[in-house]
């Protein structure tokens, strides 16, 4: 499995984000290129925070079974796969800064340490399963804007 904690995934990931640029078209969802690249920056500071996060009863019911079918191979997440509310973001911005911003996150993996991380959804993970779901996101982006 892929995962943000291996030097070359990460420089991988870093080669595919400098390939966005401000003409990149989605090819599935809503998002426009700075969305999605605001909402990547978002979610690599969220996991990153130490704030513990609530999981729905929802959550608490099917999250451990979603994370485990999302993890099991090495298949990118699917089109059109939910946002969390708090992760949407809309609007326009500076591309460039975005891209430089979520590339310096990346590279924060390589000391990356939350052992306490709750995913509002999956539950509370182990490391191994957040750079798993790390890399699967980032993927998930660039492969929406064919990068």
């Amino acid at each position: 499995m892929k995962t943000t904690f291996d030097k070359a995934t990460r420089n991988e990931l870093i080669k595919r984000i400098k390939a966005v640029n401000e003409n990149s078209k989605a090819q599935w969802g809503k998002m426009n290129v700075f969305e999605m690249l605001k909402h990547c920056t978002m979610w690599e500071e969220w996991i990153a925070d130490k704030k513990v996060n609530k999981q729905p009863f929802i959550g608490r019911l099917f999250g451990k079974m979603a994370l485990k079918s999302v993890l099991k191979d090495e298949s990118p997440l699917r089109k059109n796969t939910p946002t969390l509310p708090s992760l949407k973001i809309k609007g326009t911005g500076d591309v460039e800064a975005e891209k430089k911003k979520w590339i310096k996150l990346l590279e924060a993996h390589a000391h990356f340490s939350n052992p306490g991380f709750v995913h509002s959804f999956f539950g509370k993970m182990t490391e191994e399963q957040i750079g798993g779901m790390a890399y699967k996101h980032a993927d998930h982006h660039l492969r929406q804007f064919n990068c």
